[in-house]
């Protein structure tokens, strides 16, 4: 059974609506599934297409715990095992399992028993043949992690936004801190100008991290692309910095304000006298007196 395109000229078959569904949910797909979105398929064709799809590799079936399912596996993915050696195709398996955090060469040759001469001679075939690559890690300068070359790597690995050749942005983070300060800052002003009571003047002086997301992404002060998560991260440290507070809306997001820092501590708090736990204890005469108190002798010292 296929099913004419609006064209006229080419024909969809079952196999391909197969394909392409499994390609939108990398993570996979059942035999109910294939039902909802293909109701027109016979039983019958789909054994054929799956048995078909499974031989020639373009699906992987895989088995959860009360399911089977159904996963895509690209073209070039294939190649790569048919074209390689055994060894090849273990070393592949196992970098291919480990997805865009990747693996350390310590665990691919614990996973694959091969020797170090064995596998450096498969990881640079491999990475000869742009089948897979090598990227540094943040969490340590001289640690090398390998993944399937078309991934893009997770930012626990490359440190995300915040780092450029495994060196942290101190620069354009407090840049952005600053801006996103900044922004608060004039929100919370344009809600004290609006007037209508202390209280209202509050609430609109919030604001979420799709509103400063918008904010920085229209000043253009950032080369490369910012997400909403990165920008909350700039924000959660303009907290820390006691220069914004956070709070929870009702849908479980989070709203920023901008607050006016605390006042500094006064230089008498941070005398001896000052931190001393028994200081209403202490008097011109008796056992708690300054005269005989070591620690004020030595903070006078």
């Amino acid at each position: 059974m296929t099913e004419a395109t609006s064209s006229g000229n080419e024909e969809i078959t079952n196999e391909d609506r197969l394909l392409e569904l499994a390609k939108s949910r990398p993570e996979g797909i059942s035999n109910e599934n294939i039902k909802q979105c293909i109701p027109n398929l016979p039983l019958e064709e789909l054994a054929v297409i799956i048995n078909k799809c499974l031989k020639n590799g373009s699906l992987e079936l895989f088995k959860t715990k009360d399911k089977l399912l159904y996963k895509y596996k690209d073209s070039s993915k294939k190649s790569v095992v048919r074209g390689a050696d055994n060894e090849e195709k273990v070393v592949f398996k196992i970098i291919e399992e480990a997805g865009n955090k990747g693996i350390w060469i310590r665990d691919i040759r614990f996973k694959s028993n091969l020797n170090m001469t064995q596998l450096n001679k498969v990881l640079k075939s491999l990475e000869t043949k742009k089948i897979i690559k090598a990227v540094k890690s943040v969490s340590a300068s001289k640690k090398k992690v390998y993944m399937l070359y078309d991934l893009e790597a997770d930012s626990s690995v490359t440190g995300g936004a915040w780092y450029q050749d495994q060196d942290f942005e101190s620069e354009f983070v407090d840049v952005l801190s600053q801006q996103c300060y900044r922004y608060l800052k004039q929100k919370s002003e344009e809600a004290e100008n609006m007037g209508g009571g202390p209280l209202l003047a509050r609430n609109r002086s919030y604001a979420t991290a799709n509103d400063v997301h918008k904010f920085i992404s229209e000043l253009g002060i950032s080369k490369i692309s910012l997400s909403v998560d990165d920008i909350e991260s700039i924000l959660y440290t303009v907290v820390l910095d006691n220069n914004a507070e956070r709070i929870v809306a009702t849908n479980g997001s989070y709203l920023y304000r901008a607050v006016n820092k605390f006042m500094s501590t006064p230089g008498l708090v941070k005398t001896t006298c000052g931190i001393c736990p028994i200081a209403n204890r202490c008097a011109d005469t008796g056992s708690i007196n300054p005269k005989i108190c070591n620690y004020f002798t030595e903070w006078l010292e």
